[in-house]
């Protein structure tokens, strides 16, 4: 028996610099701090690479964090930072008692973790949140990871990682959401259509504009908005301008989260155009906020409420049509997954099992 504090491990590429941090990770930060929430007494330690962009120890919502800050130094210091962290991981085995190690994201974080884990005989799982379930993965080579010790955030991520690797992933845990942060009197819907999201190739944020553009032979006066920032911006002001788009399309920038949550309650339809998604978190907050969400990804087997799956832009334009035509439309909160019952799911593969709180 060890009178060492129980302590669970945290790596990720990034996480919030402050609690004010919003942008930042939100479905795994709010992960982290609901499952503080709920087992307030375990130890948890994140262990944070790349992001934020300095090196310091500090707390997060009763949580500590160790950045190492490696995103915008040089290559050789980014070399090092592996180094770094498996010398920190030591140090906290000798402090703690380490019930385990989550990592997020099949990478370096997830490789440094799967060989600590490995060497001092701890259970490490590794969260498959996204792109790195794709082929091409090369850390799938370097850990050679059992399916035992995979965690998918979806059927579709688990499926998809089966089949570029051959290794099915024994655990799926999804997104959650936190309802707490929506406000409690939903706003007047006015705003047709929303989407939010980081605007890369990836994202498809150009058939969103030309959707929009088919929508306004229907509905001239169609009121749509986009939040997000990133390298395809200018693009996509052009491609507005050119199809006389201004009065229809707002691209509002980066915004926080709260920010997003209300401007999805005051939304109808959120279009979701991207060709690949694990599991959009944005998605389920839609669903929460009252709206319809449209996208070409299905990330679980089983249908979802409100959710409709189209199979190319034509199909999208149909749908969504039907939507903004219907004048009997409910405007339903639905509710597929909560944030306290993944977290409970995760500590359970730890054999975690003190009464959570909530």
């Amino acid at each position: 028996m060890t009178n060492k504090p129980d302590t669970l491990i945290i790596l990720t590429p990034g996480f919030p610099g402050d609690e004010t941090d919003s942008t930042c990770i939100p479905p795994q930060q709010i992960f982290v701090r609901v499952l503080k929430e709920n087992y307030p007494q375990l130890n948890i330690i994140v262990l944070t690479l790349h992001y934020p962009f300095f090196s310091a120890r500090y707390q997060w919502n009763g949580v500590e964090v160790i950045s190492f800050g490696g995103e915008r130094k040089g290559r050789l210091y980014r070399k090092i930072i592996g180094v770094r962290v498996w010398a920190e991981l030591k140090k906290i085995n000798k402090e703690y008692h380490i019930i385990g190690l989550l990592s997020f994201w099949l990478g370096k974080c997830a490789f440094i973790g799967s060989w600590f884990a490995e060497k001092y005989h701890l259970r490490h799982y590794c969260w498959i949140l996204g792109q790195d379930a794709k082929a091409g993965n090369k850390y799938v080579k370097r850990i050679s990871p059992k399916g035992k010790s995979l965690i998918a955030l979806s059927d579709f991520i688990a499926t998809e990682f089966h089949k570029n690797y051959g290794i099915l992933p024994q655990h799926i845990i999804p997104v959650g959401i936190d309802t707490s942060l929506f406000a409690e009197v939903i706003p007047e819907k006015d705003i047709d259509i929303i989407g939010a999201g980081s605007f890369i190739r990836l994202k498809q944020y150009d058939i969103f504009i030309e959707v929009i553009k088919l929508l306004k032979e229907d509905f001239p006066d169609i009121k749509t908005c986009i939040c997000g920032d990133g390298p395809e911006m200018m693009h996509l002001r052009t491609m507005i301008d050119l199809m006389d788009l201004d009065d229809n399309i707002k691209l509002l920038g980066r915004q926080s989260h709260a920010q997003v949550l209300t401007l999805m309650q005051k939304s109808t339809v959120f279009l979701h155009t991207s060709n690949y998604e694990g599991f959009g978190a944005v998605c389920l907050e839609a669903l929460y906020a009252g709206a319809r969400v449209v996208s070409f990804v299905k990330p679980m087997d089983a249908d979802i409420e409100n959710w409709h799956i189209v199979e190319n832009k034509e199909d999208m334009v149909r749908v969504i049509r039907a939507i903004l035509q219907n004048r009997d439309l409910k405007h339903r909160l639905v509710f597929p997954y909560s944030i306290h019952d993944n977290a409970k799911a995760a500590m359970k593969l730890f054999d975690y099992n003190p009464v959570a709180i909530s």
